[in-house]
């Protein structure tokens, strides 16, 4: 009789290396994705909801992100930036996802207040409402290291191609918001700088995006909208190094329309960004983008004596219409945000600059949200902020749920810790 032990043994030792051969293979795959996107697949990880969505409300969810690595956004500068759209979401894709996942970026139709207050114990706070429509957001953390502040920004998810009637669900999609260190619309360093993007409205429309002639300098970088504002919270010290940061790059503005910009440090000193026609608007108004070149704002420029004749603090205060002397026939007629401008103008100018607390701050943007000021019933307030640039905190609150714990966070730089309430 033939023996087949000696057979079975061979074949149990055949299957014993191909096993063996497999598990090595998916661990060599395993240390190599990691290696790879080790950065990455943390800052997925770290994905997590801080408050569902309340249809009835117009409320989207909240979310919050902490990144890990730099983003590539040192590589994204040293590659000459993007002057489009297009070119930043090739970046995107090809950096972070390798070109295996496609990525999104796209514009929303902002609208937004802020201003610049002093507290009565003498802290500088930074107060934004940010205005648009229901939306998911997401509290987004980045600490790059490298010479690099870390920053608290906040992202609206519609941005990078979230569906705002759905919560962001699924491994793909979470994937897909790793491009939001790339769309910060304001936030805070740890060095007390803040900034924030506001739509200009200019040429009448939104279809007029700017492409500053005196930026077009084929020896400079492109910069598009919202990667300017990273690059701000990322480099910038102060004010001065953010302008100064500014005026090395060409701006695009996002999705062919225009924004202005406003940027405050913990030193009380802060700027508005314009980019308006160098020769004055024209009987054909100012619908060329390229004819625009970048005015600097800032709170002590003497334009604002009227509101701060017996003011303690120059204080500042953007809306979505051009703050440059001139630019309108009729600011109060033309200018979008206007009505906004001169209420928050006029609540600081009876305090001379210098509001109570950070409570008082946030029940300035409070009266502009656009659930009470809106009485047409157009659009949200998504979030308002209120970022005191001398403590380096954050206080946070959600679709206008003043009041309510569960929609309310704050966070310190100094413990990095987000608490609610």
């Amino acid at each position: 009789m033939e023996n087949t032990k000696p057979k079975k043994r061979i074949w149990l030792r055949v299957l014993c290396i191909v096993l063996a051969a497999i598990i090595v293979i998916v661990a060599a795959l395993g240390i190599t994705v990691w290696c790879v996107w080790s950065d990455e697949i943390s800052t997925v990880a770290s994905f997590t909801k801080l408050r569902d969505r309340n249809d009835d409300h117009n409320d989207g969810s909240i979310y919050r992100m902490d990144v890990k690595g730099g983003y590539y956004f040192d590589e994204y500068l040293a590659s000459g930036g993007a002057s489009s759209d297009s070119e930043l979401i090739n970046f995107i894709t090809d950096h972070i996802t390798r070109g295996l996942i496609d990525m999104t970026i796209s514009e929303t139709d902002i609208g937004c207040s802020s201003f610049i207050a002093k507290t009565a114990s003498g802290d500088i706070l930074f107060g934004r409402n940010y205005d648009f429509d229901k939306t998911n957001v997401c509290l987004t953390f980045t600490n790059p290291g490298d010479g690099r502040h870390a920053s608290f920004s906040t992202v609206d998810l519609n941005y990078v191609g979230m569906d705002p009637d759905y919560d962001v669900e699924g491994l793909m999609n979470k994937i897909t918001c790793l491009a939001a260190p790339y769309a910060p619309l304001d936030g805070i360093n740890d060095a007390g700088v803040s900034c924030g993007i506001f739509m200009s409205y200019q040429g009448g429309e939104k279809e007029t995006g700017t492409v500053a002639t005196d930026q077009q300098d084929e020896s400079k970088p492109n910069i598009t909208s919202t990667t300017m504002l990273r690059m701000i919270l990322d480099y910038a010290d102060d004010v001065d190094e953010a302008v100064e940061l500014v005026k090395n790059y060409n701006l695009h503005d996002s999705a062919n329309t225009s924004f202005h910009y406003m940027i405050a440090d913990a030193s009380g000193r802060s700027a508005i960004l314009e980019w308006v026609p160098a020769e004055g608007i024209t009987d054909g108004g100012d619908n060329d983008g390229a004819a625009r070149t970048l005015n600097v704002i800032y709170n002590d420029d003497p334009m604002y004596d009227e509101f701060q004749a017996d003011a303690l603090f120059n204080f500042q205060t953007i809306t979505n219409f051009i703050i440059t002397p001139g630019y309108y026939d009729n600011a109060e007629e033309d200018g979008p945000g206007y009505d906004r401008y001169t209420y928050i103008n006029g609540e600081l100018a009876k305090v001379g600059g210098v509001v109570a607390d950070e409570e008082a701050a946030m029940d300035i943007l409070q009266a502009v949200g656009r659930r009470t000021w809106d009485t047409d019933g157009l659009g949200v307030t998504v979030h308002s902020a209120v970022y005191n640039l001398t403590k380096k905190t954050v206080y946070w609150v959600g679709n206008e749920n003043f009041g309510d714990s569960t929609a309310t966070f704050r966070y310190s730089f100094e413990t990095g810790e987000l608490t609610r309430g």
